[in-house]
């Protein structure tokens, strides 16, 4: 009897089993899966090398010296007739920079020392100082929206150096300002030497950050999108200091009674340049005949007064232009 029931046990079991194994089966084929034998794989070949399809290469600008832009001349070339037709003039500008490029809470507008230039351009152009659009941008977006065409030109405390010169042109100097430190009123810090192992806030693509990394870099180099994203930081307590150029700087300690921005030489010279379009070097020509108006009949000298001479004291001179760069 014991030996039947064992027998039957034994027949239900591998009758489970095979069930089970046409189970297993049928969801495998369902899932497209099927039992091979492993199928031999060809060993890596090299790739032919084919044509770059980016765009070619920029060609190498002449940068002896960076501040040298090209002769005045007021001459309507294609750019400047474009702006004619359309009847305004573009430019990219800060919002948030005051005294440079701020809006002002009362009226709306946008003003400071770079936007007087922006009016002085539309002027010369166009008979109206007020024929002008603004593009509010970041630092970082000032050279890629003159590449793409977005704006005529940047007023934007742009510095001028051979390594932009390759990506965009620029006028001949019209300020030259130069990178300092900004720290909590009392502070024992008044040097860039001062903040190592210190949380220092910088916006992101410019040359102060550049800076910062190279001459301070044991510094915590806190990134930010403009030097108003850096006040919030420092107002909050996450960064100790800030640094940028003495004009910024101004700003920011005019607008927050507890930063100062300590007696110190500037460990930078950062000349200002508007930016423009490598090709459209008629509008950089027109430009540099405007700039050199302004030097002249003390233009220059009343809209520094206007906007920085309580921040940074007396006009100095303007700086001298300098010509001669062919392409």
């Amino acid at each position: 009897m014991r030996s039947r029931l064992r027998r039957a046990a034994q027949r239900h079991t591998r009758v489970a089993e095979a069930l089970l194994v046409t189970l297993l089966i049928g969801v495998l084929a369902g899932c497209g899966l099927t039992a091979y034998a492993p199928t031999p794989l060809p060993s890596p070949t090299v790739p032919e090398s084919t044509p770059s399809t980016g765009p070619p290469p920029v060609p190498p600008v002449e940068c002896d010296d960076a501040l040298a832009s090209y002769r005045p001349s007021d001459t309507a070339g294609p750019a400047v007739k474009r702006i004619k037709d359309r009847g305004r003039i573009i430019a990219g500008v800060s919002a948030d920079t005051y005294l440079l490029g701020s809006r002002n809470p009362f009226s709306g507008k946008i003003e400071g020392f770079d936007i007087d230039l922006v009016k002085a351009m539309a002027k010369a152009i166009l008979g109206d100082e007020n024929a002008y659009e603004l593009k509010v941008i970041t630092a970082a977006q000032r050279i890629p929206s003159l590449q793409a065409g977005d704006v005529d030109m940047v007023a934007r405390n742009m510095t001028i150096n051979c390594e932009r010169w390759s990506e965009v042109a620029f006028s001949s100097e019209y300020y030259r300002s130069g990178q300092k430190i900004l720290v909590r009123r009392g502070s024992k810090d008044t040097t860039l030497a001062d903040l190592a192992g210190q949380r220092v806030c910088a916006p992101k693509a410019t040359s102060s950050m550049t800076n910062l990394k190279k001459l301070q870099p044991e510094a915590i180099a806190v990134g930010s999108d403009n030097h108003t994203g850096c006040l919030v930081l420092f107002q909050n307590g996450e960064v100790d200091a800030i640094t940028g150029d003495d004009t910024v700087l101004a700003g920011l300690a005019a607008q927050d009674p507890y930063a100062v921005v300590p007696e110190q030489k500037a460990f930078t010279a950062e000349p200002y340049g508007l930016g423009f379009n490598r090709d459209d070097v008629d509008l950089v020509r027109y430009a540099n005949g405007v700039l050199a108006k302004m030097r002249s009949d003390g233009q220059w000298r009343r809209i520094y007064n206007r906007w920085l001479a309580e921040a940074l004291g007396p006009a100095p001179a303007p700086p001298k232009a300098v010509y001669g760069r062919t392409r």
